[in-house]
């Protein structure tokens, strides 16, 4: 790929995670809020975007980066998504700990906490799952169909938590966000499924 096709993709996927987060940070939501309840917001944000790198790493679709960088960025990028994780759910129970702990419960009342429980548990499921691949010595078609497994559990769970969410993401950022996480996860696990499909045959 030129270098100017590269520039452009780079650009564009920048864009589409500085914009939303931009208008998040100007969304006059923010003037009635108290600074654990912004910073969980910006948490979840940051979570949503990072999902968005995920998938381009793991399927190798990102111009100008070797192999060997890829997945070193890949467990950095997985690694901070935990991170926004827990933040987002720790910044939230400071504000609200009573409807926290409803939706970790599964007895929340809104739609989207169980979204997002079962979002959580199934981030916390993958990086633990990649973190002890090498002592718990599965067969590597059985982890990487189990890690990619709780990926899409993951990124639908988030998709559909944020879009039932009206928060301080604007609409229009937010959907194309969550549309591009949702196509980039679906392009890796079509690449995956034809690597298999092509082992078999």
């Amino acid at each position: 790929m030129s270098r100017y096709k590269t520039a452009v993709v780079w650009a564009a996927l920048l864009a589409a995670i500085i914009v939303p987060m931009a208008l998040s940070a100007l969304s006059p939501q923010l003037a009635w809020r108290g600074p654990a309840y912004i910073v969980a917001g910006f948490a979840g944000v940051l979570g949503l975007a990072l999902l968005l790198l995920q998938p381009l790493l793991a399927g190798r679709f990102l111009p100008g980066l070797s192999p060997l960088r890829t997945r070193y960025f890949h467990r950095i990028v997985g690694s901070l998504l935990v991170f926004a994780v827990v933040v987002h759910v720790g910044g939230l129970w400071v504000t609200t700990a009573p409807d926290v702990i409803d939706a970790l419960l599964f007895r929340s009342p809104t739609p989207f906490s169980v979204w997002g429980v079962v979002a959580m548990w199934a981030v916390f499921a993958a990086a633990l799952l990649a973190a002890t691949r090498k002592r718990i010595r599965l067969r590597w078609s059985t982890w990487r169909l189990s890690h990619a497994g709780l990926a899409l559990v993951t990124v639908v769970g988030t998709v559909v938590h944020a879009m039932l969410i009206e928060g301080t993401m604007e609409l229009i950022s937010k959907t194309v966000l969550c549309g591009l996480v949702l196509i980039a996860t679906g392009v890796l696990l079509f690449s995956l499924w034809k690597k298999g499909t092509r082992k078999i045959v």
